[in-house]
C-alpha cells in the first residue's frame, strides 16, 4: 500500500512558477513509477508527467514540455513537478499517482494509487 499526499499548489499569475511536491508513505517507494495528472472543471483528467523508478526515465504531455519538470528524491519519498511560465490553462487539480512499475506510465488506467489533488489556479 502507498499512501500520496500532494502540497504546494496555490494562486498565481501567469508567467509564474510553481512547485508541487507529492510525499509517499509505504513501502519500497523506489520501485513505484510515479506521475502527475491534472483536471480542469468540466474536462477529464490528463497526462502532465511521469517519471520511473530509478528517475532516470521521464515523460511529458506536450502542453508542458519545455515548462515543467517531473524529478524524485527517493530518499525522501517524495516526487516534485517544477512547474516554471504557468499559463491560465495550467489551472487544475493536480494529482500525483503512483504504481508497481520499471518503465514510465503515461495513462491515467495505470496507476492503482493516488493522491486528494493539490489546486493550481493561475490567473490572468
Amino acid at each position: 500500500q502507498v499512501q500520496l499526499v500532494e502540497s504546494g499548489g496555490g494562486l498565481v499569475q501567469a508567467g509564474g512558477s510553481l512547485r508541487l511536491s507529492c510525499a509517499a508513505s509505504g513501502r519500497a517507494f523506489s520501485r513505484y513509477a510515479m506521475a502527475w495528472f491534472r483536471q480542469a472543471p468540466g474536462k477529464e483528467r490528463e497526462f502532465v508527467a511521469a517519471i520511473s523508478w530509478t528517475g532516470g526515465a521521464t515523460d511529458y504531455a506536450h502542453s508542458v514540455k519545455g515548462r515543467f519538470t517531473i524529478s524524485r528524491d527517493n530518499a525522501k519519498n517524495t516526487v516534485y513537478l517544477q512547474m516554471n511560465t504557468l499559463k491560465p490553462e495550467d489551472t487544475a487539480v493536480y494529482y500525483c499517482a503512483a504504481v508497481w512499475s520499471l518503465v514510465v506510465v503515461t495513462y491515467t488506467t495505470g496507476y492503482n494509487y493516488w493522491g486528494q489533488g493539490t489546486q493550481v489556479t493561475v490567473s490572468s
